[in-house]
């Protein structure tokens, strides 16, 4: 999506019909016809102005009412008068933001101060980084104007009381050595704790609330458990290594491929705190037939453009990203590390043709 394909977006879900006009903005950009209908056994009432047009029809009893107005979709400003047109006072949640291309990521975090600014309308942005002000970093205008909240960061306690909250839905306790087990196995993730604890109940026969009070779980093993969910992605984990190594093209440099060597020569600590670009440099250098002639840039675009390859190559949901503030590579999805910890690195080396 670009910016003006987002905005189209926004007010299709706010109940417009877009369509484009023949009329051009002064920077060139063609200008969208927005027309907004409300159903229903009361007439909508739209606010007349010289800029549109107000039409009723009457259909069987139902009045529907049409207004509408002639935009620029790359105009934050016309989005807002358009949204106050109809007064929508819903709240806007924009998910899976981090496959938006990184220009229109940028663009729209310009937009979000215009909406804080000049509108009351509230925006949840859903995307995936390990860095909690990544809109920050492309509008410090933002300071102060978001609140980032870190949904992948579950502590222990926060753990227990997921299961316990599922353990009173069902009448049932798990067994307490156990979900110790889990929790310590689990890497902290949420969704291994919970995709466990289903897989708890559904070997012990547990597929609705019970009568009275059982406890399940005793003598499970935890971590061949999580080790089986884990390994059910394997194919996928696999498939991934090999279509990111690949990069976007075949080059001389295979920057991609480096990078994910870079990776799997990394220990688990070093994966789990993630991997700075001097660090990447060094394993890459070490290794790469370029050896320290090897450009940096080279090493530093490669790693701006890891989260764009994987949207390009429909690898969903993402398992590198980069953040360009910190310099630091993280892997976002836990599971993987899990996975990793458990496989053969040389072979995996050996999968991406460089020998160990």
């Amino acid at each position: 999506m670009s910016l003006v394909d987002l905005n189209g977006a926004i007010l299709k879900a706010a109940g417009y019909r877009i369509e484009q006009t023949l009329t051009k903005t002064v920077g060139g950009a063609w200008k969208y016809g927005a027309e907004f209908a409300g159903e229903g056994g009361v007439p909508f009432i739209a606010k007349a102005s010289g800029s549109g047009s107000v039409a009723r029809e009457t259909n069987t009893g139902t009045a529907v009412a049409t207004r509408r107005l002639e935009i620029d979709l790359n105009d934050v400003n016309d989005i807002i008068a358009a949204l106050n047109e109809v007064d929508f006072k819903k709240f806007i949640i924009l998910e899976d933001f981090h496959y938006l291309g990184v220009d229109t990521q940028r663009s729209f975090s310009f937009s979000l101060k215009a909406y804080h600014e000049n509108s009351q309308f509230c925006f949840i942005v859903v995307g995936v980084w390990r860095e909690q002000n990544r809109l920050i970093y492309y509008n410090g205008d933002l300071t102060n104007r978001v609140a980032s909240i870190d949904a992948d960061v579950w502590s222990q306690e926060q753990l227990r009381e997921v299961v316990a909250a599922g353990e009173q839905l069902l009448n049932i306790n798990f067994d307490l050595g156990l979900i110790d087990e889990l929790i310590k196995y689990s890497a902290d993730a949420v969704a291994l704790v919970q995709e466990s604890c289903f897989k708890i109940c559904e070997r012990a026969g547990i597929h609705e609330t019970q009568k009275t009070n059982i406890t399940v779980g005793a003598g499970f093993d935890a971590e061949a458990i999580i080790r089986e969910i884990v390994n059910d992605q394997a194919g996928r984990y696999m498939a991934f290594i090999t279509n990111f190594s690949e990069g976007f093209q075949q080059t001389d440099l295979e920057m991609y491929k480096w990078l994910t060597y870079a990776v799997l020569a990394s220990t688990d600590s070093d994966l789990e705190r993630g991997l700075r670009r001097n660090q990447i440099s060094a394993i890459i250098k070490a290794k790469h037939p370029e050896g320290t002639r090897l450009n940096e840039g080279n090493i530093t675009q490669a790693l701006q453009s890891t989260a764009t390859l994987q949207v390009q190559k429909s690898i969903r949901p993402i398992i590198f990203d980069y953040d360009q503030t910190t310099r630091v590579l993280t892997v976002v999805d836990r599971s993987f590390l899990i996975w990793l910890a458990h496989q053969n690195r040389e072979e995996l080396m050996g999968e991406i043709g460089v020998l160990s």
